[in-house]
């Protein structure tokens, strides 16, 4: 079986480093991106299993990136994780309504990141099983 492929996109190298110390070690490949646009272009060419999107980028925002991701067929299945310091009830739902599975804070707790990638990727997984089984 391939390594699970997570997509990080964020502009800031010590987020882009931590993540790497905290998820390498799990067994998943990483692929980095430091923009909006950059991370959508890696999306579409290498299709990974799960995408970590900062919402402050330099180009376009994290917000505008997962919409753009959501409204592609090749790459809308792939679940998003937030990552934001921004944490009021508005930018949840923002985030949300943009299409991102799940949403977590900055600073996160590095033992609380892998359970939360695990725990998502399996329920992608089974929702993927689910989807793709014949009817009776």
């Amino acid at each position: 079986m391939s390594r699970q492929k997570i997509l990080l996109v964020d502009d800031a190298l010590f987020n882009r480093r931590l993540i790497e110390v905290v998820l390498k070690p799990q067994g998943y490949e990483l692929l980095m991106a430091e923009n909006g646009q950059e991370g959508i272009d890696l999306a579409i060419r290498e299709r990974p299993d799960l995408i970590l999107m900062d919402i402050q980028l330099p180009d376009i925002d994290g917000y505008m990136a997962t919409k753009e991701l959501k409204r592609r067929v090749e790459t809308r299945a792939i679940p998003v994780i937030a990552l934001t310091a921004s944490t009021t009830p508005e930018d949840i739902q923002h985030a949300t309504e943009s299409g991102f599975a799940a949403y977590i804070s900055k600073p996160f707790n590095p033992t609380d990141l892998p359970k939360v990638i695990a725990d998502l990727l399996s329920r992608h997984a089974a929702d993927t099983h689910y989807r793709r089984r014949p009817s009776i």
